[in-house]
């Protein structure tokens, strides 16, 4: 038997049966669950040192494999608490690893079961909304008196002047989409918090168009509050420069 245990996550309830095979081993173990009271770890027997690799696909390989495990747990059982990838348990002095494995999860019985139960009946949903630069800043040059001054005067000039103004026009825009994207942001948010249980702010990404992401948003939700989050984003989804990318039901990645 090998001397380590690699962790995938916690369920909610006392289990005792195999899951299948993983591909993040060369020579795959099955994926089984460990009972421990009214726990349950999913876990596979693994040697007791991290999964490393210099290549990028190689690793990539793994974290997916990794995922998929905690879906299908997710799945299977209901509420799961997802672990970080390379999560390796090995054994302490007297104790063998499946030991150091009870042992913890003994030591924090009443934590797990208390996240387990915060966490039962929800999902985890991803919300990035993105704006159009250029349909934002046509808003804003009739919307804001200076601005649409300045684009007339810019209009009204020889081309030596036309580019002082032209610059002036593009400093004052800066300002007023950076005042817009923050009003933008608070406003959404508020929105969006109002209706789930718990949102995480994640970082915003380069996209492969000419959006900007505004916002990138990580939402603990009920599945049967679902309905409320769609309203609120069909909305946002439906104000002219602005849509909606909207992923899920994960398990609870980012509130585990």
């Amino acid at each position: 038997m090998p001397e380590g245990i690699y962790l995938y996550c916690i369920a909610d309830g006392a289990y005792a049966v195999s899951l299948g095979s993983t591909g993040m081993n060369k020579d795959p173990l099955p994926v089984v669950t460990i009972p421990h009271r009214q726990l349950s770890a999913v876990i596979h027997w693994c040697k007791p040192k991290p999964f490393q690799s210099e290549d990028p696909q190689t690793v990539k390989k793994w974290v997916v494999a990794h995922q998929e495990v905690v879906n299908r747990a997710w799945e299977r059982f209901g509420t799961v608490l997802p672990l970080a990838f390379n999560t390796i348990i090995r054994g302490q002095e007297a104790l063998g690893p499946e030991q150091s494995l009870r042992s913890w999860l003994e030591k924090e019985y009443d934590r797990l079961k208390a996240k387990l139960l915060k966490l039962r009946g929800k999902a985890e949903y991803g919300v990035q909304i993105l704006w159009d630069p250029k349909v934002i800043a046509d808003q804003l040059l009739q919307e804001v008196p200076a601005a649409k001054q300045l684009s007339e005067e810019k209009g009204k000039k020889a081309p030596g002047a036309a580019y002082l103004y032209e610059q002036k026009l593009k400093g004052l825009l800066k300002k007023e989409m950076e005042a817009k994207a923050d009003a933008c942001f608070k406003e959404f948010y508020g929105q969006i918090r109002a209706v789930v249980e718990e949102t995480k702010i994640e970082r915003t990404k380069k996209t492969h168009d000419e959006t900007q992401m505004l916002m990138n948003l990580s939402c603990l939700t009920a599945r049967d509050r679902l309905e409320r989050l769609s309203q609120v984003l069909d909305g946002i989804d439906g104000r002219a420069g602005f849509s909606v990318r909207f992923t899920g039901p994960w398990p609870p990645y980012s509130f585990a």
